[in-house]
């Protein structure tokens, strides 16, 4: 059976789309996985130098945007518009850092927001609380890396 120029032209052209969205979203899933350990980063200085609501913070933020790159390169889609962490653990199988991502999920309003934290954020959190959740953080970038293989 002849295949005709056209069938040809359209499955290169197939292709190349195919590729171009590869290319596209291991970008996005690079840039996620980059600004990941950069709050990672982030959180251990603000530890370091008593910020401790910023800290929390900052750990949360490292823990959703190292779940969103390891997302987009697993699942080869774009992340969730979210910032429930439990939620991107849950679609990656990360059940066993459940109690990790549970104790850190808060912290995107609560470490942030007197209204959510029914007080002033950066008097409720001590070194020994956001040293918790700069750990939690840590597994749960460690085990995004693992996950992408880096």
């Amino acid at each position: 059976m002849k295949t005709s120029q056209g069938a040809c032209k359209i499955s290169l052209y197939t292709s190349f789309l195919t590729l171009v969205v590869m290319i596209l979203v291991r970008e996005e899933s690079r840039r996620f996985w980059i600004q990941a350990l950069e709050d990672l980063e982030t959180a251990r200085v603000l530890l370091r130098e008593e910020r401790y609501y910023a800290s929390a913070f900052y750990s949360h933020q490292a823990a959703e945007k190292a779940l969103k790159a390891a997302y987009i390169e697993i699942r080869r889609e774009a992340a969730p518009r979210t910032h429930n962490i439990v939620e991107l653990g849950q679609a990656l199988g990360m059940n066993d850092l459940l109690d990790d991502l549970m104790e850190l999920n808060p912290e995107y309003t609560v470490s942030r927001y007197p209204n959510a934290a029914n007080g002033v954020p950066a008097q409720m959190y001590s070194e020994a609380i956001a040293r918790r959740h700069l750990d939690r953080a840590e597994r749960v970038v460690n085990r995004c890396r693992e996950l992408m293989g880096l």
